[in-house]
């Protein structure tokens, strides 16, 4: 059987939170002397010196041409899109569409539709039909400053 009185005194003497508290302090001194030794032992690494760049390097002997051609450009590839023009309509109208439904847009026959390039309005130009064939002939490039006002 314990005696009473001797808890008390060990109760007195330290919990476990005292252990904790001591055994946590222990802990960051051993976390700080590891610390301390990977930096001893990074500054002793032989690192070699940095060498420096020349610009002539980068941009090779030759230099740019004098002249850019656009034929550097023609095998590149673009999303080309038509808008005829656009609507607002609730989900539970567009649930309801079927064969034959139709959708009223913003624009009248007629108006010039939009031309986008890569997301980006390059023009305006008008819907034509040849040999039962949707087409579109430009009739306005537009311009960045055009772009601009867009925007």
């Amino acid at each position: 059987m314990s005696d009473p009185g001797s808890e008390a005194v060990q109760a007195s003497q330290g919990t476990p939170q005292g252990t904790k508290s001591s055994s946590s302090e222990s802990a960051e001194a051993h976390a700080a002397r590891l610390l301390e030794e990977a930096e001893n032992a990074l500054h002793g690494i032989d690192r070699p010196a940095p060498k420096a760049i020349q610009l002539e390097e980068l941009i090779g002997s030759g230099g740019p041409p004098e002249k850019c051609s656009l034929e550097l450009l023609s095998d590149v590839d673009l999303d080309l899109k038509i808008e005829l023009g656009r609507t607002h309509m609730q989900l539970e109208e567009v649930l309801k569409l079927r064969r034959g439904s139709v959708i009223t847009l913003d624009k009248l026959a007629g108006d010039p539709v939009d031309i986008y390039a890569n997301g980006r309005m390059v023009a305006r130009g008008e819907v034509l039909v040849l040999n039962d064939n949707f087409c579109v002939r430009v009739a306005q490039l537009l311009g960045s400053d055009s772009l601009a006002d867009k925007v």
